[in-house]
């Protein structure tokens, strides 16, 4: 992201930060879990956590938001599914800072070492 124009850098911000906190919460983490397996209905996915519908909406909506869910409406029955490449920007961002938090702490250990050597 380096040279980007500010606005840009402050839309990855803001995506960053609702898909973190999309997955902050263990019922939409299990939300996404049932959805890996198979796309399921908002009434499945209030039952298999024992929620109420609008309760479970909240929760879907959260995930929509954060662009790693969609939904589909087909009738009654609206339908929620993974959206594909949804986690592909937050896991890219994980992995570029953990990559530069790795290279501190091997620039941490060789100047440690150095200072070791110094004072022997």
């Amino acid at each position: 992201m380096t040279g980007e124009c500010p606005t840009r850098i402050l839309h990855h911000m803001v995506h960053y930060a609702r898909a973190f906190g999309a997955l902050g919460d263990p019922t939409r983490l299990a939300i996404l879990d049932r959805l890996a397996a198979s796309p399921a209905s908002i009434s499945s996915l209030a039952a298999d956590n024992a929620m109420t519908l609008n309760g479970i909406r909240k929760h879907v909506k959260v995930l929509e938001d954060a662009g790693l869910v969609s939904t589909q409406k087909s009738g009654r029955v609206r339908t929620c599914r993974l959206r594909p490449g949804g986690l592909e920007k937050a896991s890219t961002w994980m992995a570029q800072h953990l990559r530069m938090t790795e290279e501190r702490f091997d620039r941490l250990d060789e100047l440690l070492g150095q200072i070791g050597k110094e004072q022997a």
